[in-house]
């Protein structure tokens, strides 16, 4: 089906769905990359004007990845709710865009349309959105989650403490551990990106943090981010795994060149739902994302990355995860070249992700030779925070020595906290007080008392 709109003078011609969701697209030098964005922002404006005239009614006609080629298009078929999706059947994209900001529309509101939302409505409303429009309505979601603690409430905030090392030395791991700790960071979850993924490695990793959690009673999670596949086989083995880590994309493709199927990952969820190691919930799943995994895949099928990246979202919502976060700069400038581009899919992620239902979080970072820097980093973190974004990353100095990129710090969280007023999950705030590294108010102590665990 084609679709058509006029700018001034000129008209273009769009021949199908897929095509005008990628000229739509803010730019992103991915797309360019793969010949798919609009030629000059005359274009990008035709485009947005085609699609938010389209009805949403059209997304359930016209599938851009066919079902029969992907499991990801399936999978939001098959789970597509009928029921929630005619309270906005009648919407057109761009009627859609102004139900969302309008007063009326609230959280409970939007979690009820959840899953009547196939993701490529969620990413063609996105594209005519601007970054206060993002904002606005992430704002009004709470996507909650549980496991040891409670994540994602309304004025709180949480981080993933994230001390890896270029060895994986156990001693620098437990070093920069208990350092972000002192800092009040970890509620979300204390996480290793592993340098090997060897079964023996990643298990003496998981049961050094299960005993420093054990041994302080902290209220949290831990996990070593190997391939699920491993993750899987020490479950097996009887090692202390609480969370299921796996990047995912948004085409069965991408998630091959990943060496993860749906099978494995319902495999790997009901074994880690048997062992049964949360205490205040079960959700488990922990999710990394970004824009361009399907791009540097040679795995898009001609579909613009961000509406791949929301796709990868369908799949995630699946497992009721207690985690997902897009690592939005980290594949680097080649799929967002700089701090702009960055800002915007951090953005747009979040919203997407948050529609969608998901718990979502950003890992607000750069690689060196993208054309980004630390200010870009704390626009998109205020922002991030104003949109009600649920984790952040908490890295020794904002960089990662094993990742070799740049992401946000231990003190970065105390800023987005303190100018915002936002709370540690409550559990975890609980156990800060408790070992004397804030206050009743939930305000860092300064000084010896944050000093405590080393003394213990």
């Amino acid at each position: 089906m084609k679709y058509q709109s006029s700018v001034g003078n000129f008209s273009y011609s769009f021949p199908d769905l897929k095509t005008v969701l990628a000229k739509a697209t803010p730019e992103k030098s991915g797309d360019v990359m793969a010949g798919l964005a609009a030629k000059n922002e005359k274009e990008r404006i035709a485009a947005r004007l085609a699609l938010a005239d389209i009805p949403l009614k059209q997304f359930l006609e016209e599938q851009l990845i066919p079902y029969e080629e992907d499991d990801i298009t399936r999978l939001a078929f098959d789970h597509h709710d009928p029921k929630a999706f005619q309270l906005i059947s009648h919407h057109t994209v761009g009627s859609f865009r102004d139900w969302l900001l309008a007063y009326e529309t609230d959280g409970a509101l939007l979690k009820r349309i959840s899953p009547g939302l196939l993701p490529e409505m969620v990413a063609a409303v996105s594209k005519i959105m601007s970054n206060q429009d993002l904002i606005l309505v992430a704002s009004k979601i709470r996507n909650v989650s549980r496991f040891r603690n409670t994540l994602g409430l309304d004025g709180h905030f949480s981080t993933r403490l994230q001390p890896n090392n270029p060895t994986d030395d156990p001693k620098g791991i437990m070093a920069s551990t208990i350092d972000g700790l002192m800092y009040g960071v970890g509620d979300a979850v204390i996480g290793i990106n592993p340098v090997s993924d060897h079964a023996q490695s990643t298990r003496n990793l998981l049961e050094m943090l299960d005993e420093l959690r054990k041994r302080f009673d902290i209220p949290t999670q831990t996990c070593v981010l190997s391939h699920v596949t491993t993750t899987l086989q020490l479950i097996n083995e009887g090692a202390p795994v609480d969370l299921i880590f796996q990047s995912i994309g948004g085409t069965q493709k991408t998630n091959e060149s990943f060496g993860v199927t749906k099978e494995i990952l319902d495999e790997s969820y009901d074994a880690g739902l048997s062992l049964k190691r949360g205490t205040v919930g079960k959700n488990l799943m922990y999710f990394e994302t970004g824009q361009g995994s399907a791009h540097s895949a040679n795995a898009h099928h001609g579909v613009d990355q961000q509406t791949c990246e929301v796709r990868s979202y369908a799949l995630a919502r699946i497992y009721d995860p207690l985690l997902v976060n897009t690592v939005v700069g980290f594949i680097g400038p080649e799929y967002l070249y700089n701090g702009k581009q960055i800002i915007r899919a951090g953005l747009e992620d979040h919203f997407c992700g948050k529609l969608m239902g998901l718990p979502m979080g950003c890992d607000i970072c750069y690689t060196n030779h993208s054309q980004a820097d630390q200010d870009d980093m704390d626009n998109l973190l205020s922002l991030l925070g104003l949109a009600g974004c649920n984790f952040i990353m908490g890295v020794p100095g904002a960089d990662d020595v094993m990742l070799h990129y740049q992401s946000t710090s231990f003190h970065d969280q105390l800023y987005i906290r303190q100018v915002l007023g936002l709370k540690y999950a409550p559990e975890f705030e609980s156990w800060l007080q408790k070992m004397n590294l804030v206050d009743d108010q939930g305000q860092m102590l300064e000084g010896k008392h944050r000093h405590k665990l080393l003394y213990l």
